[in-house]
């Protein structure tokens, strides 16, 4: 995997205001299907990690773990991010074949 491709994708996303960041936002978003893809951190905690796969997988939104919090937070410019919520077709697409 790349990292600083995605990383610089997200970046771009974020700019696009085309993400949304945090668990409780992220979830939302996944409930009301603008969700397209969903970035989950590998260090996020198990708890976490249960109610967003949980989630994604019942409202078939797919999602990708990225190594840990502090890339996902560093490629939108902000503090440690456990969970990215991408709201847009097409960045979602591009990151799904960079993050696979």
């Amino acid at each position: 995997m790349n990292t600083n491709q995605w990383m610089s994708l997200l970046g771009l996303a974020n700019r696009a205001r085309k993400i949304i960041s945090g668990e409780e936002l992220s979830v939302k978003e996944i409930r009301s299907g603008k969700a397209k893809l969903v970035l989950l951190s590998a260090d996020a905690s198990a708890n976490t990690t249960k109610k967003i796969t949980d989630k994604c997988k019942s409202y078939e939104v797919p999602y990708k773990l990225v190594e840990d919090r502090h890339l996902l937070g560093q490629a939108i410019g902000k503090e440690a991010r456990v969970v990215v919520a991408v709201l847009d077709d097409g960045f979602a697409r591009k990151l799904m074949t960079l993050l696979d």
